[in-house]
């Protein structure tokens, strides 16, 4: 049983990873308590999928702009006061949401504007927090710290979601956004309790050229580009989020809605708890094409299901699957990537997971509008992401047959030849 149990080493080795882990966890739970609830409420002002859907489309723009500033940000500043930063303006939005709950009539563009600063804010701040974790652990240790990364996540998506559901159907929505609120104080004094984590010796000051060293060593590696490609593709094609609300309404009403959310959680949880395996795994490539086409068949199961536990059981299936293809991504990522190129490649690696669901909720509402409905915009949506998959896996023979020991190596000679070259820089000149 240990061979398969979560291995939680770098919860006692790094006093920072517990305090990190924990303001994640706090943080996260109630994240989700808002994230459920943003699209609920547009879905009640609105009674229209395209525009829920499109909520994704205001949370996409100012993503792609502001992950890159991130990114450069997070490889010249302390990655930690980043973080700090974002979870402090993180508060102050959810404060607005607070606020615009309370009014008679709440305002629509308020919702659209909060997602759209909520989007900006962790594209600031998410590439500083994906940095932090490979310098608060040994590079051994990562494997174990993406599954628990995982957990942290999964946790906090299964029962943010399930209180989400039972708030939404016995309070006002100001009491939702409050718990939220709630969550942030206890997360911002775990942070404040982490060490600094100075930038990399000679860091690149921010720039568009930073920015564009950043993008050409992600296209120098097949095994990053498979990474990205696999997860955007599964993640248009198969993420029917946006459609959930319509969902629970012929499925048993608000209180399905938290369910509906949580079952892919409750997969990812099993996934990651059962993830002991994955440090004996080096085909790191290999699980995540897998795993993306089990994603797509269980989003297939979905469409087809017509009664509450099928759906909520594919959904679970497809979770479990999303789970394996994201430790096996995290793994490349934090084995492979040169600590002074962290923070650039964690802004390329949040476009990939995120653009691909944004992108999925504006694909699925459309076709929802259309004579496919709800049930054939998530089916025709998950057939379309097998094939995808099966089509990128043909096209990258390279990240299929790609080896994380040979990644780790390579790791570990790039930061031994930038901290030389450093060191050269500063030595004066004879």
């Amino acid at each position: 049983m240990r061979r398969w149990a979560l291995d939680v080493t770098p919860l006692r080795t790094s006093k920072d990873y517990r305090f990190l882990f924990a303001a994640g966890a706090v943080s996260g739970f109630g994240s989700f308590i808002t994230y459920v609830t943003i699209p609920y409420q547009v879905a009640k002002l609105t009674n229209d999928p395209l525009l829920v859907g499109l909520i994704g489309v205001a949370e996409l723009v100012p993503l792609l702009f502001m992950s890159f500033v991130g990114g450069a940000l997070a490889d010249y500043l302390d990655r930690r006061r980043l973080v700090l930063f974002g979870e402090a303006m993180l508060t102050v939005l959810c404060g607005i949401l607070l606020l615009n709950s309370l009014a008679d009539e709440p305002h629509l563009w308020v919702l659209y504007l909060v997602a759209a600063l909520t989007a900006a804010t962790a594209g600031l701040m998410q590439p500083a927090l994906e940095g932090l974790t490979p310098r608060i652990v040994t590079p051994d240790e990562i494997p174990a710290a993406s599954a628990l990364n995982s957990l942290r996540m999964q946790v906090a998506q299964l029962g943010g979601p399930a209180v989400a559901g039972i708030l939404i159907a016995s309070v006002d929505l100001a009491w939702v956004y409050a718990v939220d609120l709630a969550t942030f104080a206890i997360s911002l004094l775990c942070l404040f309790a982490i060490r600094a984590v100075p930038p990399p010796p000679d860091a690149e000051r921010p720039s568009l050229r930073s920015v564009a060293t950043g993008l050409r060593y992600a296209k120098s590696r097949p095994e990053l580009l498979g990474t990205y490609l696999v997860d955007i593709n599964a993640m248009f094609f198969g993420m029917p989020q946006a459609l959930y609300p319509f969902m629970a309404d012929r499925l048993g009403g608000p209180k399905v809605l938290g369910l509906l959310y949580a079952a892919p959680a409750v997969g990812s949880l099993l996934a990651t708890i059962g993830s002991g395996w994955t440090n004996r795994v080096h085909r790191h490539g290999l699980m995540v094409v897998i795993a993306a086409g089990v994603w797509g068949l269980g989003i297939v199961g979905v469409g087809l299901s017509n009664a509450l536990w099928l759906t909520l059981a594919c959904l679970v299936v497809a979770g479990a699957a999303d789970m394996v293809s994201g430790l096996f991504r995290m793994i490349i990522w934090n084995q492979t990537i040169p600590d002074h190129l962290r923070g650039r490649l964690a802004a390329i690696e949040m476009l990939s997971y995120s653009t691909g669901p944004l992108l999925g909720h504006v694909r699925s509402g459309l076709m929802a509008r259309t004579s496919l409905g709800i049930g054939g915009s998530i089916l025709a949506g998950g057939v379309l992401c097998v094939v995808g998959t099966v089509a990128l896996a043909a096209a990258l023979p390279k990240f299929l047959r790609y080896d994380g020991r040979n990644g780790l190596a390579q790791k570990k000679a790039e930061d031994e030849a930038w901290a030389a070259r450093a060191v050269a820089a500063r030595e004066p000149t004879p």
